[in-house]
């Protein structure tokens, strides 16, 4: 039926059209963002499974950030117990130099200058060794604490080791001095007792390091292996996208020209009245 008022055949074209041009501006889209799932309503379920994971991905930089800050601190502690330990094997051999019975009170004054310069060096190691305000051999905290998961409900704790001296790991008081042969050897042995204690909390605060890191590795990959799964989901094809592209084009064009078509039948009508 051929009618003014309703043309059908446009109607259809019209309508294929606008499906055309709809499916147009969707793969335009996922060119432009490089999404198949840009929002909720492209997917609601990928959606929603892309965006926690891309909450525990942003959790695990914390993390990272908090383990970081933790090794640290532990390193600089780390360093300067080393620090210590040489100084207090220096200090050793200047006692035991000054507990030779023949030395004379000269040698064993100088060598007993030598050993308080040292003694004091200790404490401005322990004073100075400070990272983000927090010192980890000054017994100014009890311990430290990093995040291990992306919900905070897991921690990696690192004690305290204070290497004061008068201390119970570096037990050398801060007034140690000696003017005879006697109290040089005394003090030897007290250094020896010192290092001993000394090595054990540089075994723990090494691997507490160690594991920071080890931790540390983990974290990364997990949140790689987070990434990857988010762009499994979301991710668009894009030479996919790039052949239903020029498709699309293809169709479109078709489109309007079959619009075109049928917009021109209702002139066909004008012929029956000449």
């Amino acid at each position: 039926m051929l009618s003014v008022n309703t043309n059908a055949g446009a109607m259809v074209a019209l309508q294929n059209l606008t499906k055309t041009n709809a499916q147009m501006n969707e793969v335009q889209n996922r060119i432009n963002t490089g999404l198949d799932v840009a929002g909720a309503k492209d997917d609601g379920g990928k959606f929603a499974i892309a965006q926690r994971m891309r909450a525990q991905v942003g959790g695990y930089a914390v993390v990272r950030d908090s383990l970081n800050r933790t090794g640290s601190v532990v390193d600089v502690a780390l360093a300067a117990s080393e620090g210590i330990s040489d100084i207090l094997i220096e200090m050793k051999a200047k006692a035991l130099a000054a507990s030779d019975v023949s030395l004379d009170s000269a040698s064993r004054t100088a060598l007993n200058e030598d050993f308080k310069a040292l003694r004091d060096q200790i404490s401005k190691m322990v004073s100075t060794a400070e990272f983000n305000g927090t010192n980890l051999i000054n017994n100014t905290v009890t311990s430290i604490s990093a995040l291990a998961n992306d919900t905070g409900s897991s921690t990696i704790s690192i004690p305290d080791e204070n290497l004061s001296l008068g201390g119970a790991v570096v037990t050398l008081t801060a007034t140690a001095s000696f003017a005879s042969a006697g109290t040089a050897d005394t003090l030897a042995g007290t250094i020896s007792t010192s290092l001993d204690n000394l090595n054990l909390a540089l075994a723990r605060l090494g691997t507490a390091s160690k594991s920071l890191g080890i931790h540390g590795d983990f974290v990364g990959k997990l949140s790689d292996a987070l990434e990857v799964g988010i762009g499994n989901l979301v991710d668009a094809d894009l030479a996919k996208e790039s052949a239903r592209l020029q498709s699309l084009q293809v169709k479109q064009q078709l489109g309007v020209q079959a619009l075109s078509i049928a917009n021109t039948s209702p002139q066909t009508i004008l012929s029956f009245f000449q």
